[in-house]
């Protein structure tokens, strides 16, 4: 375990170390998360997005669209229809995120009922 996490130190002197936490923290935000699971199945349309994700508001849909795009991880697919329209889709780099993002929502399936206990044990002990 020292070993990775030495490799993992040196991987990051080894480059911007801005850009690397700017990009964790991008990946790990709760709503990219989310939207990269949701647009792991399919291309959505922006109000699809929405649709399917109703506790985030449009604001921070659109926020966190941005800078998944920016990231190069999604892409808005514009559709030169008659209206045009466009829909949000994971990009290759995108893709390969889609295997960790799983194993996470594995883990947190796995232990789910754990973490509830500990929350519930902790609340008790240190009340508000």
């Amino acid at each position: 375990m020292s070993t990775d996490l030495n490799s993992i130190k040196e991987r990051i002197q080894a480059t911007d170390r801005d850009v690397f936490f700017s990009v964790l923290s991008h990946i790990g935000d709760k709503w990219s998360l989310v939207l990269l699971g949701v647009l792991s199945r399919e291309p959505m349309r922006y109000t699809q997005l929405v649709e399917r994700i109703p506790k985030i508001s449009r604001r921070m849909l659109t926020v966190t669209l941005r800078q998944l795009e920016r990231d190069g991880l999604i892409e808005r697919v514009v559709h030169a229809e008659t209206p045009p329209w466009f829909e949000y889709a994971l990009t290759e780099l995108g893709q390969t995120l889609i295997v960790p993002v799983r194993a996470l929502a594995d883990w947190t399936l796995d232990n789910i009922d754990l973490i509830i206990e500990k929350r519930e044990a902790y609340d008790r002990e240190n009340p508000s």
